[in-house]
């Protein structure tokens, strides 16, 4: 299982610290990370990552505050937070709203290591209890229908509607946004390469550069559909590749 990981720090050289640290991990997916709480409320919405570094001193929002708007506004979702911070003062208010570790600045590799296991234990623990979906109900405009996800090329936001791509080249329309179909879908291998878009990884063909180290990439269906990648997604595409089987 790939981990989806956020980093929330305002201090660069931190910030480049604990992205080192991630990078060793192999399953470790890194997504952008956030210099505020504004940012990561942001970056949260479009990413949707499974745990959170967060520093708790950062301008504006400190990060009790930003965990405490996550907890609120995504009250379904079970996000695992680690606290990052120069003091220890602040570990009660952590484990109050339910952080899963609290880790020291500068930052050890052995507690670090400890820090991970307890990610990946609390990430299986809800695997085990939330089983996986083999159907999807998409609710229509006048009815609702069940899908093979497997059978899904693409999903693309089309203004206020949802466009679901199938690689029979058959379309339907939804009112779903592109988020709750991308949650829906998290017990098969989709990717959001882009924020408009939403792609079944074992049906990608190829990937091109395109410019500024954005991609774009071809889908198995019969138009051979081209998806843009974004310069920010790119490597998470590039890393959970490496867990896909063809």
């Amino acid at each position: 299982m790939k981990i989806h990981v956020m980093i929330a720090e305002d201090e660069r050289l931190a910030r480049e610290e604990l992205a080192y640290l991630l990078q060793q991990e192999n399953d470790i997916i890194l997504c952008p990370s956030a210099e505020n709480g504004d940012q990561l409320l942001n970056l949260y919405r479009e990413y949707s990552p499974n745990v959170i570094f967060l520093d708790i001193h950062m301008p504006g929002i400190n990060g009790i505050e930003v965990a405490k708007k996550l907890r609120n506004e995504f009250e379904d979702r079970d996000i695992i937070i680690i606290f990052t911070t120069a003091y220890e003062s602040y570990g009660v208010q952590a484990f109050e709203i339910q952080a899963t570790d609290y880790l020291l600045k500068p930052f050890d590799e052995a507690r670090f290591k400890i820090a991970m296991n307890r990610i990946r234990k609390g990430l299986s623990t809800k695997a085990i209890s939330k089983p996986k979906i083999d159907k999807l109900v998409v609710n229509l405009d006048e009815k609702m229908i069940v899908i093979d996800p497997s059978q899904i090329g693409f999903a693309a936001r089309d203004g206020r509607t949802l466009k679901i791509h199938f690689l029979s080249n058959e379309v339907i329309e939804t009112k779903m946004n592109l988020k709750e179909l991308e949650e829906k879908l998290s017990g098969f291998p989709f990717y959001r390469p882009h924020r408009s878009y939403l792609v079944n990884m074992d049906y990608i063909k190829e990937i091109t550069p395109w410019f500024n180290g954005a991609y774009n990439l071809v889908i198995k269906d019969q138009d051979e559909s081209t998806i843009p990648v974004s310069r920010t997604a790119a490597k998470g595409l590039f890393d959970a590749l490496q867990g896909v089987h063809y």
